[in-house]
């Protein structure tokens, strides 16, 4: 779950705002662009935010393994481990240096390793961070040899960071895929709305077929326009949706897609803004 903000709520709010005022500029040209600018403006703030959680995780993991590399260099000379994280506690460690200061100054003070280590997880909230924290605990909880179990855990980390940059590095070709058929698919969805259905609007003005198919309200048809705009509304729709599965796809967890999302959405709204100004 994504824990909501003055940020967001500003968002929401402002966006909120812009979609009511549309329906005032109903039978304008303008209230389709306003619509979805207000829109694109309650979900802007979701995006920024999932683009830096996404950074700082990414770079706590980073620092995480450099903790343990660190740890286990000082576990291997002979140095207790609530010794070796106190004697840490002046190194730097990026986003996690206020962490580890932390986990150093409950240790020196009396706090239990265990305890002092589960608090450190909980504050650092990753899921490798934690998964890492509880079996450096449960190991030191069992008297066995720790710099073993360290050096094991600091191998694992490097292999679950190593699997994670490769991953992300086969999936990428596959991002820029969706990317480049999205883009298509608004090629085709505009060649539809600026050739295709004017020309048939005028062949059906011709023939007398205008009820119940394309032509213009007075004769019963559909007009024009709306069948455009309908097109449009698909391309915002395809390209939320379509960045939600890009998202899942490239790193795993669907949220992450809101970025490709509003990417996509606003690619959408620019492009076609564009097009309505040359072409329409």
């Amino acid at each position: 779950m994504i824990e909501l903000k003055n940020i967001h709520w500003f968002g929401m709010i402002t966006g909120a705002v812009i979609v009511i005022s549309s329906f005032l500029l109903r039978e304008t040209n303008f209230f389709f662009f306003i619509l979805w600018f207000g829109i694109l403006v309650a979900m802007l703030p979701f995006a920024v935010t999932t683009i830096q959680k996404t950074k700082i995780a990414g770079n706590k993991e980073e620092m995480f393994l450099e903790f343990t590399r660190n740890l286990y260099e000082s576990v291997k000379t002979g140095t207790p481990i609530s010794k070796s994280i106190i004697n840490m506690k002046k190194k730097e460690f990026g986003v996690l240096s206020k962490h580890v200061q932390k986990l150093a100054n409950q240790i020196a003070i009396g706090i239990p390793l265990k305890n002092a280590l589960q608090t450190f997880a909980t504050d650092v909230n990753n899921f490798t961070v934690s998964r890492t924290i509880t079996l450096i605990g449960q190991a030191e909880r069992a008297g066995g040899n720790i710099g073993e179990v360290l050096e094991a855990v600091a191998r694992a980390v490097r292999m679950v960071d190593k699997l994670k940059k490769e991953r992300k590095a086969t999936i990428s070709t596959l991002v820029v895929q969706g990317y480049i058929i999205f883009f298509v698919f608004i090629v085709i969805i505009l060649v539809m709305q600026f050739y295709i259905i004017p020309m048939l609007s005028g062949i059906t003005s011709v023939g007398g077929l205008g009820i119940g198919g394309i032509g213009t309200p007075a004769t019963g048809g559909v007009a024009p326009e709306d069948i455009s705009n309908s097109f449009i509304y698909l391309v915002l729709i395809q390209g939320f949706f379509s960045g939600l599965t890009i998202g899942k796809l490239s790193e795993g967890d669907i949220k992450t897609g809101l970025k490709h999302s509003f990417a996509l959405m606003s690619l959408s709204f620019l492009v076609s803004a564009v097009a309505n100004i040359i072409f329409g």
